[in-house]
């Protein structure tokens, strides 16, 4: 029987702590983030034959360092490395929560959409287009209603599909100004020859232009004895590459 390791992340209130309460019943617990005050809750469920270890994310609405719950959820997600990060959505309000999506696949393929409160956007004469969505993101999509259990056998089939490697994710990738676009290129050869290429380079590159010291101080806790000596250089060239 394998095992796999799902991380649920999304918005406050978008039902994320109900769904993970719904497939891991009361095979949970909870403790808190290594040296933060966040708590953190992890359980266990099973799908055709498959073990799955959930992790329940903070709330968060972004993934940048505003709060010490986004960078919790970020670190996760970019340092443990989950197989499957499922990014739970309101559908009442996609709109505004697919920024976090968004932010998530920017991060890592490994990823599936889970629209909930599909019942409530029914009700409210709300239609949303399952298959474009995931055209568009790349990624497997699942409507689903947790509360009236509705979709999860659905949900549950993509999770296993991403996990397994049988779905392989190309996921969108954000384009933004001509500028930014330079300043990236210059940074990902020297953010990859400090951090090597098991970290989203990307990713990264877009967080050195924003200036945000925390994730560097993230990088140095997790590489450990790693030679990061580099990093301080590369942000200042961030800085350099986005005046």
């Amino acid at each position: 029987m394998s095992q796999f390791t799902v991380a649920f992340a999304g918005n406050p209130n978008t039902g994320k702590s109900t769904l993970f309460n719904l497939l891991t019943g009361l095979r949970q617990h909870t403790g808190n983030w290594a040296g933060k005050t966040v708590i953190t809750a992890e359980g266990e469920f099973t799908h055709n034959n498959h073990t799955y270890r959930a992790v329940d994310l903070p709330g968060t609405y972004s993934l940048y360092s505003n709060s010490a719950d986004e960078e919790a959820a970020r670190d996760y997600i970019i340092f443990e490395e989950p197989d499957v990060t499922l990014v739970v959505l309101d559908a009442t309000s996609l709109e505004r929560n697919l920024n976090l999506a968004l932010q998530v696949l920017e991060i890592t393929g490994r990823a599936v959409i889970c629209i909930n409160l599909i019942d409530e956007a029914r009700r409210l004469g709300i239609d949303i287009d399952l298959k474009a969505i995931s055209k568009r993101l790349g990624v497997p999509v699942a409507a689903i209603s947790a509360r009236g259990k509705i979709g999860i056998e659905a949900l549950l089939d993509q999770i296993e599909r991403v996990a397994t490697g049988a779905f392989t994710a190309q996921p969108l990738r954000i384009s933004y100004s001509d500028e930014i676009e330079q300043g990236i290129a210059e940074l990902i050869p020297m953010v990859e020859q400090t951090v090597g290429s098991r970290y989203p380079a990307r990713w990264i590159a877009l967080r050195l232009l924003d200036g945000d010291d925390s994730l560097l101080t993230s990088l140095k806790a997790h590489m450990g004895r790693q030679n990061i000596s580099g990093t301080k250089e590369v942000m200042a060239h961030g800085v350099t590459a986005c005046h």
